[in-house]
């Protein structure tokens, strides 16, 4: 098929539609198959021979696709979008008059999935467009076809078309993570969560769901619910995709130091995140200035995940833990302003003063983090004779 002629790739595809072969079809108009190198299905009136030798609706698909094809070999990326938005629009009329089938759905994972790298491409050599606007536009072409596998309400789990819908949502989630629009997920979300196929999709399709709400709940401040679905992305994700598993343990040990617990030192090895493990020791020992100090390092590295923000709120705990330290130093309930301001100051807090260190505790205490108050008369921290420094598991 590399080689053949554009009459001959017609007539296969043809062929392949009439017979129902789903997984063979969308691999013969994917964007990403070996056919998209042959000179001879880009040369022509493309438009005019397709229709004339091909039926409808597939014929509005494959010319869409191979003017796309042409458009991408000359590097035309705006261009290519618009008529893989031809394609995907294509596509959707061929599901809605699908009524009683859904063997096609593996077609429309391919050519959304072809939509949304396309628009990429088109939204980074676009210059008149503003950042993530195309991959919006590809969204709602996406959400066309979201929206006819939800409208699908045959009882038949193997020929409903519901069964597309994880896919199609995780397709949109890459994009609103991209162009920073995280809102967009609630109704989708909502959507997976209150399906009665949530537990029938594909363990891959489960792993990348709950890799995505698991990041947005990190982001709620919902470190409970994140870690539940980041420990499942991770614990299900496939032992050799170390690439996906380390994506997952970036999110998901900032969220488990959070809640108290210690990453194992091994895995942070095994998966080249041993700058967490700097950060487990600074956090461990109070160590502001060694925390201060990997956020430097590795800046560009946490500012890219999205979790810079995440590590400086570890702070609170290194806070916490180099506060307890100093109340174990002085065996006693009331211990002196000064000397957590001294403790600061030792850990790289310099200009720390009283009334900073004042606003430390106060802030540790409103939060649970130290159970006590602050007597402002006498400059002291009056610490609970039980428990005073619940253990952060215990938060959340």
């Amino acid at each position: 098929m590399a080689t053949g002629s554009l009459l001959h790739y017609i007539q296969f595809v043809e062929r392949v539609y009439r017979t129902g072969q789903g997984a063979v079809l969308s691999r013969m108009l994917s964007l990403r198959d070996e056919h998209i190198g042959n000179r001879n299905l880009r040369s022509g009136d493309i438009s005019k021979y397709v229709h004339d030798n091909c039926v409808a609706p597939l014929d509005e698909i494959i010319v869409a696709h191979l003017l796309c094809v042409k458009a991408l070999f000359m590097h035309e990326y705006m261009e290519a979008y618009n008529y893989q938005s031809n394609c995907v629009t294509a596509v959707v009329k061929l599901l809605q008059s699908q009524k009683e089938e859904n063997w096609s759905l593996p077609l429309m994972y391919t050519v959304c999935l072809d939509l949304r790298l396309v628009a990429r491409k088109a939204d980074g050599s676009n210059s008149q467009s503003s950042h993530g606007k195309i991959m919006e536009k590809a969204a709602e072409s996406l959400l066309a076809c979201f929206r006819v596998c939800t409208a699908d309400n045959r009882s038949s789990d193997f020929e409903t078309k519901k069964l597309g819908m994880l896919n199609l949502v995780n397709q949109l989630f890459k994009i609103y993570f991209r162009i920073n629009k995280l809102h967009l997920c609630k109704p989708l979300i909502r959507a997976i969560d209150s399906s009665p196929f949530k537990d029938q999709f594909p363990l891959a399709q489960q792993i990348t769901y709950r890799y995505f709400v698991g990041r947005k709940a990190m982001f709620d401040s919902d470190y409970r619910f994140a870690d539940e679905y980041l420990s499942f992305a991770f614990q299900n994700c496939h032992r050799r995709s170390t690439k996906n598993k380390r994506l997952i343990l970036t999110y998901l040990v900032p969220v488990k130091m959070l809640l108290g617990f210690t990453p194992s030192k091994y895995v942070l090895q095994k998966y080249d995140l041993m700058l967490f493990w700097d950060l487990v020791i600074a956090v461990k020992y109070g160590d502001l200035r060694g925390i201060d100090t990997i956020m430097e390092e590795h800046e560009s590295f946490l500012i890219q995940a999205g979790i810079y923000l995440m590590v400086e709120k570890l702070k609170i705990t290194a806070y916490r833990n180099l506060f307890r330290k100093v109340y174990l130093a002085e065996n006693n309930h009331q211990i002196d302003i000064a000397c957590f301001q001294a403790a600061l100051q030792i850990m790289g807090q310099d200009d720390a003063d009283a009334d900073e260190t004042q606003c430390i505790v106060a802030n540790l205490i409103y939060d649970g983090k130290i159970k006590g108050y602050i007597s402002y008369q006498h400059k002291k921290v009056v610490v609970s004779k039980q428990n005073p420094f619940p253990p952060l598991s215990s938060f959340y």
